[in-house]
């Protein structure tokens, strides 16, 4: 059920509250600012990690993938 159909009260808990946004919109105002106070040198490394970071991380975005499971490339073995 997407959260269009669902109850009113689940609705109502998947929603962030009005200060949550608000409280989410003041902190990247402040890094903004605080960005915009670096030295050229200091915003480099920044940058620098923020790539780093980017390249390091997976997101996995929608349904679960289900791997084929590997063949078994090992002969038969008969007990004798």
């Amino acid at each position: 059920m997407s959260a269009f159909e669902a109850d009113d009260w689940a609705r109502a808990q998947a929603m962030p509250s009005d200060e949550e946004i608000g409280r989410v919109r003041r902190l990247i105002d402040r890094v903004r600012t605080d960005l915009d106070t670096l030295t050229p040198e200091d915003r480099a490394h920044i940058d620098q990690a923020v790539a780093l970071v980017r390249r390091s991380r997976t997101v996995m975005l929608g349904m679960p993938r289900i791997h084929q499971p590997l063949p078994d490339v090992r002969p038969s073995r008969n007990p004798e």
